[in-house]
């Protein structure tokens, strides 16, 4: 068999895997009813004018992140928005520096292009946290754009802003850009403790900054495939040209409708928090009673406890996707085998029972039962 330079083992992980009745492998909110979103009927449409984007919801996107419209850029998702970026901006040639543990399709969609990809280590030891010093040191002559997530997938940790910037003082020095996903930034924001502001993009800062984001993750709008860049305006007007040879533009029906969504945005926000309000302490009262695990703080919707004693969750998670009918993700597939992803965006009661036969797969495999 051929071997693919640009294969994302994850992704047909995820789309290959059996389905499970117990399903924490995702890393989405709970999906939203068309019922829960007035007016979807009525903006359905087959007709409309989106050839750089649908114009009202570039001016919703500019208006929700306080940046200029120039600078708003339509995509397929949050990952049709990282691809468009990486196209406009790589050469064949060029290297990315991208963080591990760490999301493959930001892994595969370089090299697609033709860029070579180095890595640069986000410790578990350090709660996954941002050390800029460590993307100096593995800066090149080559190096193009530094990838980051934050929060961080697969862990939901939120990076420190200072952090953030002084990888962008190390981007501008170089020539690089620095790309920050931030497709589960909307609901960690929203769902900070009280007194604590966490911002909603980095884009305000310009150059070298390029943020993506999607409707996905945050609000449970996944079908709707709507995903944006923010960037300077330069940058911009590369990425719009380079989805002339890519998909043209989007859909008028998905970008009318999710005009509608951002209408109704504050509403889809208190949706995910009540949500996360009830699962979140299920999930630290599950970590919290478990010595077989150790875990960083998640600010998303995911977190990524370590299994002592576990130097590959693979077969774990096999186990359980078996015995017990529940999904998780093995740490392999973020470069990370000794830990598991976990997804508590979903309905609670997947949560908690989802939890429980964890704990009985950890009891069994420590022979506690």
């Amino acid at each position: 068999m051929t071997t693919l330079r640009f294969h994302a083992p994850y992704m047909e992980w995820a789309k290959m895997r059996p389905a499970a009745r117990l399903d924490l492998a995702g890393s989405n909110m709970c999906a939203c009813s068309i019922d829960e979103l007035p007016g979807v009927r009525e903006a359905i449409s087959f007709e409309g004018h989106n050839e750089n984007g649908y114009a009202p919801l570039l001016e919703a996107i500019a208006a929700r992140y306080g940046v200029d419209g120039n600078c708003v850029t339509t995509a397929q998702g949050a990952s049709g928005a990282n691809f468009l970026a990486f196209a406009a901006l790589l050469e064949p040639g060029d290297e990315v520096l991208v963080e591990t543990p760490g999301y493959d399709p930001l892994l595969g969609a370089p090299r697609l292009l033709g860029a070579g990809v180095n890595r640069f280590e986000r410790e578990f030891a350090r709660g996954f946290g941002l050390d800029p010093d460590r993307v100096r040191r593995a800066m090149t002559p080559r190096t193009r754009i530094i990838i980051i997530t934050n929060p961080h997938n697969p862990s939901g940790v939120l990076a420190d802003p200072a952090a953030i910037d002084e990888i962008g003082d190390i981007a501008r020095v170089n020539g690089a850009y620095v790309l920050v996903d931030e497709v589960y930034l909307d609901v960690a924001a929203a769902a900070a403790p009280r007194g604590v502001n966490v911002e909603r993009t980095f884009a305000g800062r310009g150059d070298p900054f390029v943020c993506t984001n999607s409707l996905t993750k945050s609000y449970g709008l996944s079908g709707l495939r709507c995903g944006w860049i923010l960037s300077s305006a330069e940058v911009a007007e590369r990425i719009r040209r380079t989805r002339d040879v890519v998909d043209g533009t989007g859909s008028i029906v998905a970008e009318r409708l999710a005009v509608v969504a951002f209408n109704h945005l504050e509403r889809l926000v208190q949706r995910s928090l009540s949500l996360l309000e009830t699962n979140r302490p299920l999930l630290k009262s599950f970590l919290e009673s478990r010595t077989d695990l150790e875990s960083a703080p998640s600010g998303g919707t995911v977190v990524f406890p370590r299994l002592k004693h576990v130097a590959d969750t693979m077969e774990f998670a096999d186990r359980l996707l078996r015995t017990r009918d529940t999904a998780v993700v093995p740490g392999a597939f973020f470069q990370a085998p000794a830990h598991v992803r976990i997804g508590f965006g979903g309905p609670t009661e997947t949560l908690r029972k989802g939890l429980a036969a964890i704990g009985q797969a950890l009891d069994e495999m420590s022979g506690a039962v």
